[in-house]
C-alpha cells in the first residue's frame, strides 16, 4: 500500500512538472507572438528649438525719413537680444528662419515684423500674421506690400536689397539626411473667409487673386546635386503639404500628419500642390551665390535625402499675395520615427 502510494506521489509530482512547463513555453510562445504582431514603439524626437520656448530679440531702429521708430524683431534662437541695424546671421546653431527682416534699400533702412513669440500656458509659441506692410515717406503711404508670416527651416540674407524676386533671398531648407515616418505639432489657425486674395508688391496696383486664402504646412525631403556650373538639381524623396482653410477656435494637440515617399502621383492623398515645383526656392551653391533649386522628379521611396525643406507660412499663395488677418499659431515641432 506503501508502495502503490509513493508511486502514486511520483506520477502526479511529475504530472505537474509537465503540466507547468507545458503553460511556461505556451506563454513564452504567446509572447513571441504577440511582439510580432505589435508596431515597433515609436520614437519622437523635438526639433531644435521647436518648442518655440527660446527668442531672440532684435532692436533696429529705422530711417528717418520713414519715422525713424524703434523697432522689434524677433528669431527662434537662444534667448539674448541685439541692439543695433545689424545684418542677423542664425545663432546658436538654431535652424530656423522667420520671415522678420531689416531690408536696406537705396540708403533707408525698413523692418518687416510678421512672427512673433506669444504666451502658451507657462511657456510660448510661434504667432504667424499676414498683414499689410506699409512704408510712409515724410507722413504720406509711399508704398504697402502684402507680407506673409512665414517660420522656416534655412536663413535669410540681409539687410535684404530690393523686392525683386523675394525667395532669392531665403535660403531654403537644410542638410538633413533621416526618413521620418511623420511630423507632429501643435497649432491654431484663423482664415480669412473671403473667396479672394489680395496682391501689393508696393510698385503696381493693388490686385485680387481668385480664390480663399489658406495657411499652409510644407515638408519637403529632397536628394540634391549640384553640377560644375553652379547649377543645383533636386529629386523629391519625400513629402508632406498640408493646409488649413478653416479657423479653428482652439488648439489643436499632438496632430500627426505621415510623410509620403516616392512617386506619390497616384497615391489617394495626393494633391496639385503636391507636385514638383510647385514654387521657386532657392539656397547657396558651392560658389557662394544664390541660385534656384531645380526640382526635376520623383526618387525612389528608399532614396536616402540630403535636405529637408519645412515651412510653416499664414498664407498660400506666395510673395506679396495673401489675405491680412490669417493668423497661424504653431507649437511642439517634432518628428516620428
Amino acid at each position: 500500500m506503501g508502495n502503490g502510494f509513493e508511486r502514486m506521489g511520483l506520477f502526479t509530482l511529475k504530472d505537474i512538472r509537465m503540466r507547468t512547463w507545458s503553460k511556461i513555453f505556451s506563454c513564452l510562445c504567446s509572447l513571441f507572438l504577440c511582439s510580432q504582431a505589435l508596431p515597433a514603439q515609436e520614437k519622437v524626437v523635438t526639433l531644435p528649438y521647436g518648442n518655440m520656448d527660446e527668442w531672440l530679440v532684435r532692436e533696429i531702429k529705422e530711417s528717418k525719413i520713414i519715422g525713424g521708430k524703434q523697432k522689434l524683431l524677433y528669431e527662434v534662437a537662444p534667448i539674448d537680444t541685439i541692439v543695433g541695424n545689424i545684418a542677423y546671421e542664425n545663432q546658436g546653431n538654431s535652424p530656423w528662419a522667420v520671415s522678420n527682416v531689416m531690408a536696406k534699400v537705396a540708403g533707408v533702412t525698413k523692418t518687416n515684423t510678421s512672427v512673433f513669440p506669444e504666451r502658451r500656458g507657462d511657456g510660448w509659441c510661434a504667432r504667424l500674421e499676414t498683414r499689410m506692410e506699409s512704408v510712409r515717406v515724410l507722413g504720406l503711404v509711399d508704398i504697402e506690400v502684402v507680407a506673409a508670416g512665414s517660420l522656416f527651416l534655412g536663413s535669410v540674407h540681409e539687410p535684404i536689397r530690393g523686392t525683386k524676386n523675394p525667395q532669392s533671398m531665403l535660403m531654403s531648407g537644410i542638410p538633413f539626411t533621416e526618413t521620418p515616418k511623420a511630423i507632429r505639432f501643435d497649432y491654431k489657425v484663423k482664415v480669412m473667409p473671403e473667396m479672394y486674395r489680395v496682391r501689393s508688391t508696393g510698385f503696381s496696383r493693388k490686385t485680387k487673386v481668385e480664390g480663399q486664402d489658406s495657411v499652409a504646412v510644407i515638408l519637403l525631403l529632397q536628394k540634391r546635386w549640384e553640377d560644375e556650373d553652379g547649377n543645383v538639381f533636386a529629386k523629391r524623396v519625400g513629402t508632406m503639404v498640408q493646409r488649413y482653410s478653416e479657423s479653428s477656435e482652439d488648439w489643436v494637440n499632438d496632430v500627426t500628419y505621415p510623410i509620403l515617399y516616392g512617386d506619390i502621383t497616384n497615391r489617394p492623398e495626393y494633391k496639385d500642390y503636391m507636385r514638383i515645383q510647385v514654387e521657386e526656392r532657392y539656397t547657396v551653391n558651392s560658389k557662394g551665390d544664390s541660385v534656384p533649386i531645380q526640382e526635376v522628379g520623383w526618387a525612389d521611396e528608399d532614396e536616402t535625402p540630403t535636405h529637408i525643406v519645412l515651412q510653416f507660412v499664414a498664407s498660400h499663395g506666395g510673395a506679396y499675395i495673401g489675405s491680412p488677418g490669417n493668423v497661424l499659431w504653431v507649437d511642439n515641432i517634432r518628428f516620428v520615427y
